[in-house]
């Protein structure tokens, strides 16, 4: 049996998506974020951004050159979504109308921005699959945005929601909804990660994500020019607080978050090695370099195959069943 049918019996297999989101606005930036995508293939996802990528005015003619690309031939790896307006905005059910009507099919999830309760959050999936079932698809994930008091509050009751696929932290309104009371060195490195508040709200996050099964993804890392500051940023996020994904806002932070959340060699090598043994001893316990292993065990290496798979790593021959 695949291990993901043995080693996750009553419970819920955790969603397996790419490490990396990396937001695109305008119609240039778009259209470069495909190409980068189709080069490297699908080891980062695309967000187009409705929130903040349209200019006052034009929010419906952005909806739909969103809509357009995400159905174009360019989004040949599927792993595209968008960021539509908040539900509290006159564009909101807009948004979603056009994108889901040009693009249902081919959109790999939608971003809610600003949700302020758990109750809110219901109000806009409902909205989202009314019309994605209008046009034929039954099944669009959702990631939200957690950025405000009230979602933090609610953080594990919107993470238990079944459409919910990823929750993602908004640093910069969360910093801004304090009206001062953080400072604005907490919206960087090293303060992020060492302001209380900041660090208790991101551990929240991926607390909750991680008890139902869902993807916390980080915050971005403002800097562009430096990538080492990019790569601590990620490897700290996936090391200390637990995160799985991270958010990318220039194509050069790509390779680095993508490499701090992949895992190393030789730990796949032990993982294939430990999983092939484990089948061969159907998935009773086994004994591997002088260590006992089980079940327990089994799931954490297996979800260091899936994180090799989807940072596009080579896997032994023995682990290519087992991913």
């Amino acid at each position: 049996m695949h291990p993901s049918e043995v080693l996750f019996q009553g419970k819920r297999q955790p969603v397996a998506i790419p490490v990396c989101d990396h937001y695109a606005g305008s119609e240039k930036l778009m259209r470069k974020s495909m190409a980068l995508q189709q080069q490297l293939g699908p080891i980062f996802d695309i967000t187009f951004d409705c929130e903040d990528g349209a200019a006052a005015g034009n929010e419906e003619a952005h909806a739909r050159l969103v809509a357009t690309l995400l159905d174009s031939a360019d989004n040949a790896h599927r792993r595209i979504g968008a960021r539509v307006h908040d539900v509290q905005h006159p564009h909101f059910e807009r948004d979603v109308a056009i994108i889901c009507e040009g693009a249902a099919k081919s959109l790999a999830y939608l971003v809610l921005p600003k949700v302020e309760s758990l109750a809110e959050t219901q109000q806009a999936i409902a909205v989202i699959e009314r019309h994605a079932r209008a046009a034929g698809r039954d099944d669009l994930p959702v990631h939200v945005l957690i950025e405000t008091h009230g979602a933090l509050e609610a953080v594990h009751d919107i993470a238990a929601l079944p459409q919910v696929e990823c929750l993602s932290f908004g640093i910069m309104d969360f910093v801004s909804d304090h009206y001062g009371a953080i400072p604005a060195t907490a919206m960087r490195s090293p303060g992020q990660f060492n302001h209380p508040l900041i660090a208790r709200a991101k551990l929240e996050i991926a607390a909750a994500c991680h008890a139902h099964g869902k993807c916390p993804s980080h915050n971005v890392t403002t800097e562009i020019r430096d990538k080492s500051v990019v790569a601590e940023d990620a490897a700290r996020a996936f090391r200390d607080f637990g995160y799985s994904r991270m958010w990318s806002i220039h194509p050069d932070q790509i390779p680095s978050i993508v490499a701090a959340y992949a895992p190393a060699s030789g730990e796949v090598e032990e993982a294939a090695a430990i999983l092939s043994r484990a089948q061969a001893a159907d998935w009773g316990p086994i004994q591997y370099a002088g260590n006992l292993h089980d079940r327990a065990s089994y799931r954490y290496y297996w979800t260091v195959l899936q994180r090799a798979r989807l940072a596009g790593q080579p896997l032994p021959a023995d682990a290519q069943s087992l991913s």
